[in-house]
């Protein structure tokens, strides 16, 4: 198991997460005037990323969430993408925001695009805390990105390795996360 000294500095601090929320907040709030709008959180890693979000859009929203799997306790994708649990929201003739943590391969947001754009949507954007654009194609290129991100492996402010990390409240490279 790591420790908190496998934690490199961190990439970016908690003031600057927070400010770039509420930035993003305002964002989705303009690009939403009307119509229903569901957030919805890819589990784990955007729950904390998610709740900062969604207080920080001042108009009438509903939350769910979902969760997929490709990466067990490894730092690189399986490229095997499982649903582990789907909304139980109606996604029909909602606005649907997506919102990930982490875009990387882009497996795991082509295969959920996919499924929610078959649920027919009234439309279907993403929003994600960090983008490393080393993805070859994405299904959807997400609308809303808190920052863009170097390819290195992340983790905290809701982000795990191995279930590790979540806890802490800014975004940081680690060591080795392969030890």
């Amino acid at each position: 198991m790591l420790a908190d000294a496998d934690v490199d500095a961190p990439v970016f601090d908690a003031d600057r997460i927070a400010t770039r929320v509420r930035e993003l907040g305002r964002e989705i709030d303009v690009h939403y005037p009307s119509g229903d709008l569901l957030v919805l959180g890819l589990l784990k890693g955007s729950f904390i990323f998610l709740g900062d979000l969604v207080r920080n859009i001042p108009r009438p929203l509903q939350v769910d969430f979902l969760a997929a799997a490709s990466y067990g306790a490894g730092i690189t994708t399986s490229g095997e993408v499982r649903l582990l649990y789907d909304p139980a929201t109606q996604l029909r003739g909602k606005h649907i925001l997506l919102v990930e943590d982490i875009v990387d391969s882009g497996n795991t947001l082509n295969r959920l695009v996919r499924l929610l754009r078959g649920r027919a949507p009234t439309s279907l954007e993403i929003c994600a805390l960090l983008h490393k654009r080393i993805a070859k194609s994405l299904e959807l290129e997400p609308r809303f990105v808190g920052f863009d991100a170097p390819p290195l492996f992340m983790a905290a402010d809701g982000s795990d390795h191995a279930e590790n990390y979540r806890h802490l409240p800014y975004i940081a490279s680690l060591k080795d996360a392969d030890e």
